[in-house]
């Protein structure tokens, strides 16, 4: 019995690096092709992947939680203009959940010093007190978690470190990222609406 568990941990280990590089190898050809950063390219890349356009869009806001290149704002405001108010808050908030769980499990096998690596050491010297209080963490992340303005990427690889379970983070992600992604995606979305009628 020992021995399976042993042996599923393993080739948990194995398909968290398999999938980790692939995104690694993934974000640099998009970024070269400027899909990441250009948002004709992005829409035009879209376009030309037809019913597979909501899977992609998906796995591009993962990418992005995984590896901060735009802020999560962006991809918001355009996955509501690209594809309506409700479709475009289910694909984003599909995505970002799966990216901000994603970050968390890679944190947690690879621990604290590639998560300083990431985050960066003042971020890390702002937030990483709070670990030393399992419970006092906990609940300053789930409040952040909620707030749009929250560095809710770091917060995520932060959290792969603390003692949270994964139940638990999944929890407070599913529950938390509602009203900030709705947030961004209207709000965002009716200003540059705004913009738009100025322009014309």
């Amino acid at each position: 019995m020992n021995r399976f568990i042993q042996l599923q941990d393993k080739y948990k280990k194995v398909i968290l690096l398999v999938c980790t590089l692939v995104v690694i190898l993934g974000t640099v050809i998009g970024y070269q092709q400027g899909i990441f950063t250009d948002q004709t390219k992005m829409e035009a890349f879209l376009l030309s992947c037809g019913i597979f356009a909501p899977l992609l869009f998906v796995l591009i806001q993962a990418v992005q939680v995984v590896i901060p290149i735009l802020p999560g704002a962006i991809g918001c405001v355009y996955g509501v203009i690209f594809w309506g108010a409700v479709k475009g808050f289910l694909l984003n908030y599909i995505g970002i959940c799966i990216g901000s769980i994603w970050a968390f499990l890679i944190a947690r096998h690879f621990g604290q010093e590639f998560v300083l690596q990431i985050t960066g050491s003042k971020f890390f010297e702002k937030y990483s007190k709070y670990l030393v209080k399992e419970n006092r963490f906990e609940k300053i992340f789930a409040i952040l978690i909620f707030l749009p303005v929250a560095p809710d990427d770091f917060l995520c690889y932060l959290a792969g470190i603390s003692k949270i379970p994964l139940k638990r983070f999944t929890l407070i992600i599913l529950l938390g990222k509602p009203l900030a992604i709705l947030l961004y995606s209207m709000g965002l979305n009716q200003l540059f609406q705004s913009m738009l009628a100025l322009i014309a």
